[in-house]
């Protein structure tokens, strides 16, 4: 089968025009006015995440300069590519373990994200449909780590909510002789699973909804419709099993009492 590939040798046309200073200007003048206002919203409608919505603008021009400027030489070397996948990986669990266990033990959000991003990303590989090369490898399991990322916040974050709102029903569990981990699950395993909405949703609307940024970088980048399409779906089809496995993780996890504030009461706690 001849792989999928993920680059074309020169790119067909620019999706954002920065050309020159001022192209530049533009950019800045659009990135400072669509942050400003998402945070005025956020502060007028007291969504309570308008210094949030700042401080996220300002990391990515950060962390997208530096990553443009380490990336060529990054490509280059397996080793580095495989280092730099690993701090993917420990950004993606250091994010989502923070969401979830602000002041404990973090680093449990490794289990959700790795296990879901790690074995579908060595599946593709080993498959041959995806090339065995730094320039390749790296945009589609960092795709992954950042689909597992996101499915381990929403689940965790659901599941926690609907153990504290509804810990009368998990009282009631273990008053029919549940196990503490059982109850636990029969509560928040719904509410988990609503983490696998977007992803679903976007799978089922891919081309009349959106036009993903897979399938429209390979379109710019000279490919054919068939190889964008091919390469898009690929994405989307291995997202939805990492997001599976991530929320079926975290919502053992949160079952076990890995995850939280324990405020949960005192029978939760010594799950």
């Amino acid at each position: 089968m001849r792989p999928v590939m993920l680059s074309a040798i020169r790119p067909a046309a620019a999706l954002v025009s920065v050309d020159g200073f001022g192209g530049l200007v533009r950019l800045a003048l659009v990135v400072v006015v669509c942050t400003g206002l998402a945070a005025a919203i956020n502060h007028w409608g007291h969504l309570g995440h308008g210094r949030d919505d700042i401080l996220a603008a300002l990391r990515a021009c950060v962390q997208l300069g530096v990553v443009g400027l380490l990336i060529f030489a990054v490509l280059k070397s397996w080793w580095l590519t495989l280092g730099f996948i690993t701090l993917m990986l420990s950004v993606a669990s250091l994010t989502a373990g923070r969401r979830l266990n602000r002041h404990g033990a973090w680093w449990l959000a490794t289990a959700p994200v790795a296990l879901g991003a790690v074995p579908v990303a060595v599946g593709l590989l080993l498959s041959g449909l995806i090339p065995r090369q730094p320039i390749a490898v790296v945009p589609i399991v960092g795709i992954l780590i950042g689909g597992a990322m996101t499915a381990t916040t929403l689940a965790g974050r659901r599941s926690l909510d609907a153990l504290r709102t509804r810990h009368g029903e998990y009282e009631a569990g273990l008053s029919i002789g549940l196990l503490p981990r059982d109850s636990a699950l029969l509560i928040a395993r719904d509410d988990a699973a609503l983490a696998l909405v977007p992803g679903l949703d976007q799978t089922r609307t891919v081309g009349l909804v959106t036009l993903p940024g897979a399938f429209v970088g390979m379109l710019l980048g000279g490919a054919s419709p068939l190889q964008a399409a091919a390469v898009q779906l690929v994405v989307l089809v291995a997202l939805l099993l990492v997001q599976s496995i991530a929320v079926l993780v975290t919502v053992e996890l949160v079952a076990r009492g890995r995850f939280g504030t324990r405020q949960v009461g005192r029978s939760f706690m010594s799950t």
